[in-house]
């Protein structure tokens, strides 16, 4: 078995060395770039042109939209050349014979207090008319922001689907035995170090409303569940009891975390407060339960248990009660995560390799495999349900990569020379 993996199912038993905790400022950048793999089945072709002077802005705005709108999985992207701006009249029969259904282009301009006017147009090519356009005034800072927006506000209007690519990841990076907690936005570029040890950082998961962070740290020593805020950056231990304490899962309501601990012997799983008060147990099987997470209505749990020989997922009402299997597909199926609508399971599976499977919960379709890697982990999905990152190796180096939920299109996100790993995908919160 990988490293890896007995990693993400024996997480209770890896204990680091305590060492003192080091601090990063914020806006490192991770110098990610998009490749396209994969044939989507239903894709509209869009042609995105350069904005007009977005080389005085230091963000190539129209690179950014085009790579988000690629990576959805909704679009083709038609190759264009030249110029346009929001003021330009397209000639759209030149665009249909380049086989575009619709065109957007825009400008961006430096305004006198520092801030930059950024305006975009969308042009229907089928029936040469206007589609509407925005105008947003922005910091320098915000510019990736504006664009990620113009690539979710374009998505929505044309496939009808809220876009993600304003929203979050949260990752680990390990380079020279170095462990970097990572912020970014959802294509990998940008954002900030929320910590950074050489012990150990494993299992980020998001809050509902985006605000906080939960992940296991062993800088003291042994594994124990830390809550930090986002924006500040002030964090607090929540589980530290004796053993291990580890996979932390938040309940829809934000104020509940359920968590692995093995302090009454074997790994069970248990309900604490965020302020580690009101612990409650959930499981009492005497095997390896653990790898929790909450149904978006709260009202059930699946989790990862070898009650039955091998590891495999379960579900159980929120209180602990009536658990029963859901995973039927070989002896080994871990780490479960549920779409926002909570009509998909995605998890891992081994069987040749190590890889993402999604399963139908409510249509009780048979599990598809959506990748065709070996070596997947930490399967999360996107807010909007329509794509899952994903932890695997390429080249020898662990990277992190998304698939549509049908697996058509992936996208691999590659970084200069250092190991990725335990993707979460925040929620639409900003």
């Amino acid at each position: 078995m990988p490293l890896l993996h007995r990693r993400r199912f024996h997480a209770a038993t890896l204990a680091g060395l305590a060492a003192p905790l080091s601090l990063l400022s914020p806006a490192a950048r991770a110098q990610f770039r998009v490749e396209i793999s994969g044939i989507g089945a239903t894709q509209l072709p869009l042609a995105v042109t350069r904005f007009r002077d977005e080389d005085r802005s230091g963000q190539a705005i129209s690179a950014i939209v085009r790579a988000d709108l690629e990576r959805s999985g909704a679009f083709r992207l038609v190759e264009s050349s030249g110029a346009l701006d929001e003021r330009s009249s397209p000639q759209f029969n030149d665009w249909r014979g380049r086989g575009a259904d619709a065109l957007l282009s825009g400008s961006v301009t430096r305004l006198p207090d520092g801030r930059f006017d950024l305006r975009y147009k969308l042009w229907d090519v089928v029936k040469g008319e206007d589609a509407g356009g925005q105008a947003l005034a922005v910091p320098a800072a915000d510019l990736r922001l504006a664009a990620h927006r113009i690539a979710d506000a374009v998505q929505k209007q044309l496939s009808g689907e809220r876009g993600v690519n304003a929203t979050r990841i949260a990752y680990v990076t390990r380079a020279a035995n170095r462990y970097t907690l990572r912020i970014t936005d959802a294509d990998g570029e940008g954002g900030q170090v929320a910590l950074a040890s050489p012990q150990p950082i494993i299992s980020p998961a998001w809050s509902p409303d985006g605000r906080l962070l939960s992940y296991v740290s062993f800088e003291s020593g042994k594994a124990v569940v830390m809550v930090q805020d986002v924006l500040s950056g002030e964090r607090r231990s929540v589980a530290a009891f004796r053993g291990s304490n580890s996979a932390p899962a938040w309940a829809p309501d934000g104020k509940r975390l359920a968590v692995t601990l093995s302090r009454d012997g074997s790994s069970q799983i248990y309900l604490i407060n965020l302020d580690g008060g009101d612990l409650r147990r959930l499981t009492n099987s005497g095997a390896i339960d653990t790898e929790a997470v909450f149904s978006p209505d709260g009202q059930s749990i699946y989790f990862v248990s070898d009650r039955g020989g091998g590891p495999q997922i379960y579900r159980m009402d929120s209180d602990g009660a009536s658990p029963e299997r859901v995973s039927f597909n070989g002896s080994y199926n871990i780490s479960p995560a549920i779409s926002p609508d909570g009509k998909s399971l995605a998890y891992v599976n081994r069987g040749s390799g190590f890889r993402v499977m999604v399963q139908g919960l409510a249509s009780g379709a048979a599990p598809v495999a959506v990748t065709d890697t070996n070596d997947d982990e930490h399967p999360s999905f996107a807010p909007n349900g329509r794509l899952i990152i994903y932890a695997t190796r390429a080249q020898g180096r662990d990277v992190l990569m998304t698939t549509t939920t049908d697996g058509k299109i992936r996208t691999r996100l590659l970084s200069s020379g250092i190991d990725l790993r335990e993707p979460a995908w925040g929620p639409f919160s900003r």
